[in-house]
């Protein structure tokens, strides 16, 4: 077996490589004085079982055109099979027409990942489990949320108690909280226009416990720091917030920071300062079982 690594995921590819005691490849990447991608993969990949590993974080367009020539890349050469490993998948939101108008783009996406090569896709904690079902080719999602919970084992927690901000989120935090033997549970959502939501509280006993928020995705922060606030007013002594994928966009840290959050940990499906925990335990274990999984 061979794993490739984008330019996104370098790291994250060869921890991938290292876990399951295979090659690593890194490949040339460079922009043409126009800005077009040149992508060559030294590697003979020929009769070779090849993994592709590549993140399509921000710029998105840029790092979803990388991957698709990543795999068309490695097709050219024959390999015996050919998998993407693509830890945070970019337009997974965009899973259904919400307006009329719209583009469905993760169906797009869906579809060009295919026609680059890609006979099998491996995703870390897609955003709707349902929205695979846009690929026909064998496709699994797994959850970083048992790493994210050992990460916490230690940072001496007092009685730590893990909350998804809304009730599709009580998976990760029931997840997470396994790992330390702790109590889960979470807030509820409450969307007042298209462009505000409000968390609100539940009965919650927090009072002098320490909390972790834990979601698949801290993009602006808001919902976050709404739910803060609530575990504040509650009396929570401590409050961290924890992620699959941490985009954080814009000022997403300090209103984060703003609301009573000491700390925000993500993984490594997108690589930058807060990219505390690896996903490349999961990722191996998912890429080990064989065929994935039909949606």
């Amino acid at each position: 077996m061979i794993v490739v690594g984008g330019s996104a995921s370098r790291r994250l590819a060869w921890e991938i490589a290292r876990e399951l005691n295979c090659r690593f490849s890194q490949p040339e990447i460079k922009s043409f004085p126009d800005g077009e991608l040149y992508v060559r993969i030294p590697e003979d990949l020929s009769g070779e079982e090849v993994v592709v590993v590549q993140s399509t974080p921000p710029p998105q367009n840029e790092n979803l055109m990388q991957l698709l020539l990543l795999l068309e890349a490695s097709l050219e050469q024959g390999p015996r099979t050919l998998r993407a490993v693509v830890p945070y998948l970019a337009y997974a939101r965009q899973d259904k027409i919400f307006k009329k108008g719209e583009a469905l783009s993760l169906k797009l996406v869906s579809q060009l990942i295919e026609k680059a090569g890609a006979e099998e896709v491996l995703v870390v904690d897609i955003h709707e489990r349902e929205s695979l079902s846009y690929f026909s080719v064998p496709v699994k999602n797994v959850s970083a949320a048992p790493l994210l919970g050992r990460y916490f084992r230690g940072m001496n927690l007092k009685d730590p108690l893990f909350l998804g901000p809304d009730e599709k989120a009580v998976q990760q935090a029931s997840l997470a909280a396994r790992e330390l033997g702790a109590a889960f549970d979470s807030l509820e959502k409450e969307r007042l226009s298209p462009e505000l939501v409000v968390t609100s509280s539940k009965e919650l006993r927090v009072r002098d416990r320490d909390a972790v928020i834990i979601d698949d995705i801290i993009s602006t922060g808001g919902t976050i720091a709404e739910a803060a606030k609530i575990l504040k007013r509650s009396g929570a002594r401590r409050i961290f917030a924890a992620c699959t994928h941490p985009v954080l966009s814009g000022n997403a840290l300090e209103k984060m920071k703003a609301a009573g959050v000491e700390a925000v940990v993500g993984t490594n499906t997108i690589e930058n300062s807060h990219s505390l925990v690896s996903v490349a335990p999961a990722v191996a274990e998912g890429l080990r079982q064989g065929s994935l999984d039909f949606y």
